[in-house]
């Protein structure tokens, strides 16, 4: 079915009743000499679309607007869309499409094999490009179509041609070369705006300057409108942390890789796929690096960043105040008995009576429950429940415990089995006898009772990180760092640390 629209006086589309059903505009005029490189024979297609302001994974595009540039001329085609879901009121105060201008309009759908027909094979322009074409691409991927055009960024090209100006919106390009507004904020109105400032480039500069511009920024990796093109042309593929920037000194996101450069690219590549990548890839101005030795020391460097800098888009790796752990001991008369205790009040990774680090008392008591269900371990006898000596607990008349609140089962079978149901939550005791070191490449990774110190690449600095002690007990920390002991290669022990440590006093 094919769509088109025309314009109304308020400045918005409707539909108009023609023979063909849904129906509009699909104009040809003469395209002018030179507007068209030979490089781009195939076609340009000037693009914008209008959304209901929700994710890209989900159908909220409620308006296609696409100015078509070939050989044959200069075609304009635009149609309403149905989404899924309804258009908030301030969507429409913005753009002027209400809920009742798109109850009838094709869903994507309808109109997805005319809508790629028109952009195969073209150069896909659109002002913050990133944009338009993820959620074309999202909504053809839910239709089981794949659209792969090469794409070009006019925020970019207007950055590339006009260095001097800070400001590169759409309003501003409006204002700076005198575009003419039919519609701002409608698809169709928008694109041809894109349209204009191409021809006003053509006015400006020589043909032979826009085309070099345009190849050297559709073979660049893509990246966000707001990172300079030559943000990552020292970034090395190598280890290491990287952060993300937005518009002041905190940063957005501080990730981690073994390929730094790759990783920061499959952001952007990726952005149109997740919600997350796309809100992140518009915000960020500003990308730093930090090399490490390896895969250790990028993990080690994340999780500090993380908890120090608190980015607004790193989910894991936040601070555990209320760290709290189970302890094991038993009673006068040789009983087992659980203590819930606070991080605070240990000496972590010395002792051997721990069992299990939860992040509040809640998820501590919530996996007990858990075991003493899986183990018919009585909830009684662990803490859980109020204790009525003699009496039969609930666990017990459900069947789910073997009776030891009531002396079916001795307290020292009951003992065993709550050591034995608790061995996988068991905190593995610091192995060593004081600070070790852990060589990657030309960096030793000083760790002591499961706290990691800092990573020292000569003499000198390791020294100074014997002598500052040990920081507070991290539970992502002591997590890299069970893993990375597992298999214990390049350890250094404590006395080659002392030695090395001591030589520099004694200089």
């Amino acid at each position: 079915m094919r769509s088109v629209t025309t314009p109304c006086s308020a400045g918005c589309w409707k539909r108009a009743s023609t023979s063909t059903g849904w129906s509009g505009r699909d104009r040809a005029t003469e395209l002018r000499p030179g507007l068209l490189p030979d490089f781009l024979a195939g076609g340009i297609a000037f693009v914008d679309i209008e959304t209901t302001g929700g994710p890209a994974q989900r159908e909220s595009i409620t308006e296609i607007g696409i100015v078509e540039v070939d050989e044959a001329g200069v075609r304009e085609w635009a149609t309403l869309v149905r989404p899924a879901m309804r258009i908030p009121d301030y969507i429409e105060r913005l753009t002027g499409i209400g809920n009742h201008m798109v109850a009838d309009a094709p869903r994507f759908e309808d109109i997805a094999d005319e809508v790629f027909d028109r952009l195969q094979g073209r150069l896909f322009v659109a002002h913050n490009a990133r944009f338009d074409h993820g959620y074309l691409r999202a909504a053809f991927r839910r239709v089981g179509m794949d659209m792969r055009p090469r794409v070009l960024c006019t925020v970019k090209l207007s950055r590339r041609l006009f260095p001097d100006h800070r400001r590169h919106s759409l309003d501003h390009l409006i204002e700076r070369h005198g575009l003419d507004v039919s519609a701002r904020h409608r698809a169709l109105g928008d694109a041809q705006l894109l349209w204009q400032f191409w021809q006003r480039l053509h006015e400006r500069f020589a043909p032979g300057t826009i085309a070099d511009a345009v190849r050297d920024l559709i073979g660049q990796p893509s990246l966000p409108p707001n990172l300079e093109p030559d943000a990552l042309a020292d970034m090395p593929d190598a280890p290491g942390v990287y952060l993300f920037y937005g518009d002041n000194e905190l940063p957005l996101y501080v990730g981690k890789s073994l390929h730094l450069r790759t990783r920061v690219l499959s952001h952007f590549s990726a952005d149109h796929r997740s919600d997350r990548e796309l809100s992140l890839s518009q915000q960020v101005k500003r990308i730093d690096w930090i090399e490490t030795s390896g895969e250790l020391g990028a993990l080690l460097k994340e999780a500090e960043l993380v908890k120090r800098l608190q980015p607004t888009h790193n989910r894991l790796l936040r601070r555990n105040r209320d760290l709290c752990a189970w302890r094991l001991k038993a009673d006068m008369i040789g009983d087992w008995r659980l203590e819930l205790v606070h991080a605070a009040d240990l000496d972590l990774g010395r002792q051997d009576d721990l069992y299990g680090f939860f992040r509040s008392r809640r998820e501590a008591a919530s996996r007990l429950r858990a075991i003493a269900a899986e183990h018919a371990l009585c909830p009684p006898l662990l803490g859980l429940e109020k204790h009525i000596p003699g009496q039969r607990c609930f666990s017990f008349q459900l069947k789910k415990c073997r009776g030891a609140c009531h002396g079916a089962e001795s307290p020292q079978a009951h003992g065993l089995r709550l050591i034995e149901a608790l061995h996988a939550l068991k905190v593995q005791a610091w192995p060593y006898d004081g600070p070790i070191g852990i060589r990657e490449g030309d960096t030793l990774h000083v760790v002591d009772a499961w706290c990691y110190l800092g990573a020292a690449r000569d003499d000198e600095s390791l020294a100074e990180l014997l002598r500052a002690g040990r920081p507070a007990f991290d539970l992502d920390i002591y997590k890299l760092l069970a893993k990375a002991l597992a298999r214990p290669k390049g350890v250094v022990p404590l006395r080659e640390l002392q030695a090395i440590a001591s030589s520099d006093t004694c200089d």
